[in-house]
Formats: C-alpha cells, structure tokens, sequence
C-alpha cells in the first residue's frame, strides 16, 4: 500500500530508508512536443501516474515561439556575453562567441550579478521562494539548484572550447582566476537557495563524451573537483541533499563525485553500463539513472524497452531504495515507443514493494 508522500518517498529513495516506489521523471523535450504535437499529447494523457499536472491542448506546439537560445531564429546573447545560435527549435543552442577568447578581455569583464540576472534575462527569487512554498505545501520535494553547465562548462563557454583545453593542458596563469570568479556566481547563488529553504541543491554539467571524459581525470582532479568542493560546502552543512547530473561516459570521475559529497548521481545508463554502474555506485549513492535515448528508446521494439526496464530496476534498485530513473525524449523518438517506455516504468516503478 502507498501511503508516503512524494517529498518522503524521495528522500527515503536518496537516504535508502525503505521507500515505497522508484521515482520517475520523464521530460519531453520542446522538440519533441513540437515535432509530435497531439499524438505525443495522447500518450501523456494515457499515463496521468507519470504526467500528473498535464491538460492537454494548453499550448499550440504549431505555432509556439520558443525564446532565447531555444529558438534557431537568430541569435542570442546571454547575460555572460556568449553569444548562442540554436539550429532546431527546442533545444539548447551551441556557443558561437566567447566573450574571453582573449585573456586580455578577462581585466573588463564582469560577472552577472546572481542576485539580479540569471544567465539569461532578470532573476526573479521571489518568484522562486513562493514556488518553493508551494511545493513544500503540496507535499513536493523543494529543489534549487546552478544553471546546466555551471562550472566546467562554463569556462569552455567563455573562453572557447579549444582555448580552455589549451588552458588545461599549459596550466594557463589566468585559468585560477576564472575559476574564483566563476565560484564565486554559483556560490551567489547557492547562498540564495540555501536561504529560501531547499531539500535538494541540483548541479548540473555535461562531463563525458560517448566513451571517456571531457578532460582527463588528472586535470580533472586538479581544476574541477577542488571547485565542486567548494560550491558544495555549505550544501552539505546545511543538511541538504547534494545532486550532480552529467551527461556521457563518466565513470573515470565517479570517485571525484563521490568524494566531493554528492547524495544522488545522475547518469546515463547504456553510456556508462549497467553493470560498471552497479559495481562503482550501487550502495554507495543514490543512482538517478537516464534511460538510453540513443538506441533502445528510439529505434527498439515494445520488447525491447519494457526488458531495459525491468533489467535497470533489477541490478540497481533494491527494496531500501537507492535507485531513481529520468528520462529525456528527443527526436526521433516516436509517440508509440514514449507509450512503451511509460507501461514499463508502470509496470516496474514498485517492483521491490
């Protein structure tokens, strides 16, 4: 029988304290819910237990108008001075400019202010604690969290992908003091967060490609892991639940992670492998699992993906709990295989109960 509410069962999932189901997150990309439109639509109607807030018909995908750097008509600026171009409606652009290709920029450069501008347009932290309040009336997990691409990301987008790797590789003499500045925005932020009173602080950076890491886990250790620390700090002081989300094959720094107080790790699953997962993390953090995207949700069968389901709920959960699952859907995924996808996760979310 179910009877805790969602914030509980979350945090017994994350303390491994007997929860009662395996939460579940599915995120259906702006692509995709334009590419799809009403049968992408049907199928969140048919699955109310994974959609519970969706009415359909609210917005006309057809004609929708995405904003900053989610719309591929022209180009955007955010309020680091990156300059952003998107080449498909809904989804996040690439960098087209860095505002510190030139170190020399580095002397009249200004952060934003974290209190006042987000990374792209006003900040408005009211509007975030009365959110906040909303949802710890509801029963819901309160979540703050740094915008995706916080730190390691965030240097590659100021100072350019290539040049950062030079950077790294040459121990360039300013590197240190973009990295304080860039740790000093997110504890402007996390500062905030802390204070309109939070369950979880999310930080989020994509740090693999398909099959190793971005930079090697010597640099890795050197520049970014000390930085985490820092930023986590007072999350972890403050009692509150510490995540970190990273796309591609991370399993080279799993150890950094877990060493700089991450609670729940966010990774992909058919990247990094089922079983390297449950040897390296299982028991040691919650693992927040991202079901494939890549090959079995969009080009396998029914079959298919109900047997990934119950494969992933089998190794990495157990009736303590320690296992939660997320799901993105992008294109090309068809409506019939995102029906698919949400019957296994149906059939397996109270597997251990």
């Amino acid at each position: 029988m179910i009877n805790m509410l969602e914030r509980e069962n979350y945090l017994a999932t994350v303390k491994r304290t007997n929860p009662q189901w395996i939460p579940v997150r599915l995120v259906i990309s702006g692509a995709s819910r334009k590419e799809l439109g009403s049968e992408i639509e049907a199928v969140m109607a048919r699955h109310p237990l994974l959609f519970p807030n969706f009415e359909q018909g609210q917005i006309d995908w057809a004609s929708y108008v995405f904003n900053t750097n989610y719309s591929k008509e022209g180009t955007f600026t955010d309020n680091w001075g990156v300059v952003w171009k998107a080449e498909i409606d809904g989804l996040a652009g690439l960098v087209l400019k860095s505002p510190l290709e030139d170190w020399a920029a580095l002397e009249s450069w200004r952060l934003p202010d974290p209190l006042t501008l987000a990374d792209s347009g006003p900040a408005d932290w009211e509007a975030r604690r009365r959110d906040a309040v909303a949802s710890r009336a509801r029963g819901e997990v309160v979540v703050g969290g740094v915008p995706h691409g916080f730190m390691l990301m965030r240097l590659w987008y100021l100072r350019g992908f290539e040049n950062l790797m030079m950077d790294l590789a040459t121990d360039a003499p300013h590197l240190p003091e973009l990295i304080d500045l860039v740790v000093e925005h997110n504890l402007g932020l996390v500062n905030q967060w802390l204070e309109i009173g939070v369950d979880e602080m999310d930080f989020p950076e994509d740090l693999g490609t398909q099959d190793r890491s971005i930079i090697s886990p010597r640099l890795f250790h050197k520049y970014i892991t000390p930085a985490y620390s820092r930023v986590v700090e007072s999350v972890k002081r403050a009692g509150v639940v510490v995540h970190q989300h990273s796309d591609g094959y991370v399993m080279e720094l799993i150890d950094d992670f877990v060493e700089s107080g991450r609670d729940i790790i966010n990774l992909q699953d058919l990247c990094n492998g089922i079983e390297n997962i449950r040897d390296h993390l299982k028991g040691r953090v919650c693992i927040d699992l991202d079901i494939d995207r890549q090959k079995v949700l969009p080009f396998g069968t029914r079959e298919e993906i109900r047997a990934l389901i119950e494969e992933e709920v089998r190794t990495l959960g157990s009736p303590e709990g320690g296992l939660m699952m997320i799901c993105g859907i992008y294109p090309p995924t068809p409506p019939e295989h995102v029906d698919a996808l949400c019957e296994a996760i149906e059939e397996f979310y109270t597997y251990w109960w």
